[in-house]
């Protein structure tokens, strides 16, 4: 699976997931730090990547655009983790995330389980 990583997760989580066999990238591999949530949404469409980040505003766009991409993966609620220990989750978790992912979904990780909901959100 091909993911961008947001800038508010340390750069240590695309290295862990591309160590895991996916193609991770952060944006500041792109030179995208800094950039507005739609740049960042734009450039995870261009590059079919899903988008995982601690910002909940790419809900909040998505919702308010009503697009179908791309996917994201939230994690506001496990921000306090050391990147191992998230990426550890995140792939735990990516067998049963994957088609929903890949057909347009958001999924809002939380230390109780894991929310999704398809894409285009009402």
């Amino acid at each position: 699976m091909n993911f961008l990583i947001d800038e508010n997760l340390s750069p240590r989580v695309a290295e862990l997931l591309s160590k895991a066999g996916h193609d991770a990238v952060h944006v500041r591999d792109l030179h995208a730090t800094s950039a507005p949530d739609a740049t960042i949404m734009e450039l995870a469409v261009y590059g079919g990547r899903v988008i995982v980040s601690a910002d909940t505003d790419f809900g909040a766009l998505l919702a308010y655009s009503r697009a179908a991409e791309p996917s994201g993966i939230l994690v506001r609620e496990l921000i306090g983790l050391r990147p191992p220990e998230l990426v550890n989750i995140i792939l735990a978790n990516l067998e049963v995330l994957q088609e929903h992912l890949e057909s347009g979904a958001v999924a809002a990780f939380s230390p109780n389980g894991i929310r999704v909901r398809a894409l285009p959100l009402r």
